[in-house]
């Protein structure tokens, strides 16, 4: 075989590998797309895959086309003191219904979305086995959920865990006294962020932006797009990644 042979059947080689990986990567992508844009994450309440729910009640409503929430979880997560968690919102007494409206609209979010994927990480919990960390909040649910709860009281600021639950129902510890909400949470973005240990994470970015998930929407769900977004971010970072794993690799074979 004559030197230019070789060369053209390391091309031809060369030209079939890159195929090869870019089909691969091609695939790889999109099932990383179809995973992550329409799940449910494995936790106590939550539907093994989303779907239909015509009868979700008042603020879960706006999920009814695809949910991850059942009929049941959607009432039960406007009652005070529900079967869903055993939580008590009046912990510091009576919470105002302006405010509890949030935590009934946030409630709704994490047991009904379906297009949380790309902020799902597994957690070894008993209670469940999946939970959403750093989803990107709308500033505007942020700010008005802070400002409508600002003149109630709590004793702690990360609500998942340190509670005395001898009762079965959540209760300030003997340590802890309850204090104003801005002595607590003394902005928005703090608020949001430490109540649920990192569960959501404060943006400057407004509801039209796209770049924001919305506890509230009325009509088609807002938050599919969003999700789209951080997941051709991140299949970008990627594939990025990959070609230049396969570049260096190329470059040691040539060398």
């Amino acid at each position: 075989m004559t030197r230019r042979q070789q060369n053209q059947s390391y091309a031809n080689s060369d030209g079939r590998m890159w195929d090869m990986m870019i089909l691969l990567l091609a695939l790889s992508s999109s099932s990383f797309s179809e995973d992550k844009l329409n799940m449910c994450m494995d936790a106590k309440h939550h539907k093994k895959v989303p779907g239909p729910e015509g009868q979700l009640y008042l603020q879960c409503a706006p999920w009814r086309d695809n949910a991850c929430c059942t009929a049941n979880t959607s009432t039960e997560a406007h009652e005070d003191n529900s079967y869903l968690y055993n939580f008590n919102w009046n912990h510091c007494g009576a919470m105002s219904d302006e405010c509890k409206k949030h935590f009934i609209q946030d409630t709704c979010f994490y047991e009904c979305s379906p297009h949380l994927g790309p902020w799902i990480q597994e957690v070894d919990q008993s209670w469940r086995k999946e939970r959403i960390f750093n989803v990107p909040l709308c500033k505007e649910d942020c700010h008005e959920w802070w400002e409508d709860c600002k003149n109630e009281f709590t004793c702690k600021s990360n609500w998942h865990t340190g509670w005395d639950w001898s009762s079965g129902i959540n209760k300030c510890p003997a340590d802890r006294k309850c204090r104003k909400w801005t002595e607590v949470y003394p902005t928005p973005k703090y608020m949001c962020e430490q109540i649920w240990s990192n569960s959501y994470l404060y943006t400057t970015y407004s509801k039209t932006s796209g770049r924001c998930m919305q506890l509230w929407f009325s009509g088609l769900n807002p938050n599919k797009k969003v999700a789209e977004y951080y997941i051709n971010s991140a299949q970008q970072d990627q594939s990025f990644a990959f070609i230049m794993l396969v570049f260096l690799a190329f470059v040691q074979v040539v060398v």
